[in-house]
């Protein structure tokens, strides 16, 4: 094959059919008879359809996974190549690059049983296969792709077929004639025997997922069936104990799964436990939905129950529900120690996309150190009034008897809250609520006890910091509400002191149960599950009840009606509406939480006279208030706000032209030419480390 050593010279290949792998395209070497690989230049937007198509190899199905990428922007090359990418991507095979066998060498899917204890299915899919190809988005011509297969076979670094029909060491007897279990089938699998699904409908959809390689076959049926119910054994009788001592017990739980964590450091006399969890499909939602967008923290569970206390960070979806994406079991918070696993996450985040940052950290405690978050991310914080709200609500319901003092009590606690905007004095909202409520000695003892020694660091925190919107802090809540109902089961309260038991039950029924979520919603698959997915937040829920269903009565601001969609003859009553403070009697509100009824009335307040604004609505415009009123006189304050307005405003400007252009080349030609110092011209663009060494040898030379 004669080498080619332009992009120029290789003709773009569009294959006809829908689905297509190497073996439709016809390969050309590219490079210098000293170094060439193998490519192929597709249009861009048909890379998915080659990717399905190399994962449906019939002697070898896989699934191939983004093992590293990075991303340029368009116009930051003034020279470039002609296979310059403007995104580069390396895709691998899921059954590698590592190989998870005992000591790297000895497969675990051997004939005779291992002698283990614990055999989950998951590290099986990592057999050390070498197959994976670069795709080049092409910098010049950015509707192409660039294709580079490295290694097309699938093999292990000793040249055997390691998965497959074609592997002899594959899991039980007659393997050859099933395609080798992918790990999306794996984890769908795991994640239903988990979540208690029953196991003839774990093993139809375990039969679906494989005949989607290898059709319908009563061998692969019955194989599939030894393999669910093999796997529903050994989950059955797995157990969080490694060892009776805790502490040995998540040592050892740790040296087995390096790859789930990001953090550990064991307690000693100088530091404290601190462990890090985050799965790879953690990771890879991080970078996907936490990438210019926000990440929130429930951040003090478990504080009184658990021996260590949980914070977890939690990344918003495609429907802008909370998915937990890492947990860290510390009793440390400490500025040096949060900075420690906070940083480390970000570099784990960045080495799968060198270009991750967030837009956004949302807090829900006012003792939370923010200063290792700006250091870190270097983002605005946010403050989430969920928590505050849920522990004021619950106590009133619970220590107050009448409804009227119930409502009331809680509509005084707003009106606390409210009062740092309102320009009124903190202490006299104080000293009205404690007179006006002082016949209700249990609450007031609570509030007393638990709350007035530190309200002036929350309302402090408060106004400092924006708000979060309320839809933010129900999708905070709901995750919090079915981690308690995971966790605080009847049947576990005795192993709630053991850390080794809180790692097992966060990454096997928690993690199973959000994987299958976003599996459901995003294959449209698993009816039941998605359906309770998407309605699994209050915001949701409230926008399925019409407006109709509502009625405002503008002769009393003070209350709002709500008709059920259940039972048309029942209607729940919303003291306080437009408030976040508002009170409703139905049995969700009354546990604590915020309710649908409740977020309904508030949107349905927006924009309407006689109801006032929200709290972080409120919020946002005391910020903007503030900045407008910054530079008071003619100061070089005013000169560095405009400076900054005016740059803000200079890259607003050059986005919108960016993305309206189709013709990159018309915005590089009107960019200014930036020189670089006379001195530094000919170092410019070469690492630090090589013009050092090159400064070194010239002056040798001179002497």
């Amino acid at each position: 094959m004669e080498i080619v050593e332009s992009i120029e010279e290789i003709s773009v290949q569009n294959p006809q059919i829908e689905d297509f792998s190497w073996a439709d395209l016809t390969w050309t070497k590219f490079g210098t008879s000293e170094h060439h690989d193998e490519v192929a230049l597709i249009p861009y937007a048909r890379v998915d359809e080659f990717i399905i198509g190399e994962c449906s190899n019939a002697e070898c199905p896989t699934r191939f996974h983004i093992e590293r990428g990075r991303k340029r922007s368009r116009g930051s090359l003034k020279e470039y190549k002609s296979d310059e990418y403007l995104e580069y991507r390396l895709y691998w095979c899921s059954f590698g690059p590592e190989n998870y066998g005992e000591g790297g060498g000895v497969l675990p899917s051997r004939k005779y049983r291992l002698n283990t204890r614990n055999r989950a299915a998951r590290p099986q899919s990592m057999r050390g296969c070498t197959c994976h190809f670069v795709v080049k988005r092409l910098y010049a011509r950015p509707s192409l792709a660039l294709l580079i297969y490295n290694e097309r076979r699938h093999v292990n670094k000793a040249g055997f077929v390691c998965h497959g029909p074609l592997d002899r060491d594959a899991i039980g007897p007659g393997a050859k004639k099933i395609p080798y279990i992918c790990n999306e089938i794996q984890q769908q699998t795991m994640s239903m025997i988990y979540l208690g699904i029953p196991e003839e409908n774990v093993l139809e959809k375990h039969i679906e997922g494989i005949q989607r390689y290898c059709g319908s076959d009563a061998t692969v049926d019955s194989l599939a069936s030894q393999y669910v119910h093999k796997l529903g054994m050994i989950i059955k009788r797995s157990t969080h104990e490694l060892d009776l001592d805790d502490q040995a017990s998540i040592k050892i739980w740790a040296e087995r799964n390096k790859k789930s964590i990001f953090f550990y450091q064991e307690s000693s006399e100088t530091d404290q436990f601190m462990l890090g969890i985050q799965t790879e499909w953690q990771l890879q939602q991080l970078v996907r939905f936490g990438h210019c967008s926000l990440i929130a923290a429930d951040s003090t569970f478990g504080i009184k129950r658990l021996k260590y206390p949980l914070c977890t960070l939690l990344v918003f979806d495609s429907r802008h529900h909370a998915l937990p994406v890492a947990w860290i079991i510390s009793r440390s918070y400490l500025k040096s120690d949060v900075e420690k696993w906070m940083k480390i996450l970000l570099q784990r985040a960045q080495s799968v996309d060198p270009g991750f940052k967030i837009n956004g950290f949302i807090i829900d405690d006012a003792a939370t150190e923010i200063d290792p978050i700006r250091d870190t991310f270097c983002c605005p914080i946010l403050f989430s009034l969920w928590r505050v709200r849920r522990s004021w609500l619950r106590n009133v319901v619970k220590k107050c008897d009448s409804i009227e003092v119930q409502r009331d009590l809680f509509k005084c606690l707003g009106e606390l809250v409210y009062s740092i905007w309102d320009g009124v004095d903190t202490t006299k909202a104080l000293e009205r609520l404690t007179q006006d409520f002082v016949d209700q000695t249990a609450f007031m003892q609570y509030f007393t006890s638990t709350w007035l020694p530190k309200i002036g660091m929350w309302l402090s925190t408060m106004k400092s910091l924006p708000l979060a919107s309320q839809e933010a802090c129900g999708a905070i809540e709901a995750y919090h509400i079915k981690l308690k109902v995971k966790l605080f089961d009847d049947t576990h309260l005795g192993a709630l002191q053991r850390v080794d038991w809180l790692v097992h039950k966060l990454t096997t029924e928690l993690h199973s149960s959000y994987w299958l979520d976003r599996y459901a919603d995003e294959s449209d698959s698993f009816q039941n599950v998605k359906e309770e997915y998407i309605a699994s937040t209050s915001w949701h829920r409230a926008s399925e009840i019409p407006e109709s269903a509502v009625t405002l009565d503008e002769n009393n601001v003070l209350v709002a009606k709500v008709q059920t969609q259940r039972d048309s003859d029942v209607t729940r009553v919303v003291w306080n509406p437009g408030s976040e403070f508002a009170f409703c009697d139905c049995a969700w509100s009354l546990q604590g939480n915020l309710c649908k009824h409740i977020i309904k009335v508030n949107k349905m307040c927006e924009n309407r006279e006689g109801y006032g604004d929200s709290m972080s609505l409120r919020s946002l415009k005391e910020k903007l208030r503030n900045i407008k009123m910054k530079p008071m006189d003619d100061s070089i304050a005013l000169d560095l706000s405009m400076a900054l307005t005016l740059q803000m405003f200079d890259q607003i400007k050059q986005l919108v032209q960016l993305s309206g252009t189709n013709d990159i080349s018309n915005i590089v030609n009107d960019l200014p030419v930036k020189w670089g110092c006379k001195k530094g011209r000919t170092t410019i663009g070469i690492p630090a480390s090589i013009a050092a060494f090159t400064k070194k040898r010239s002056q040798k030379r001179k002497r």
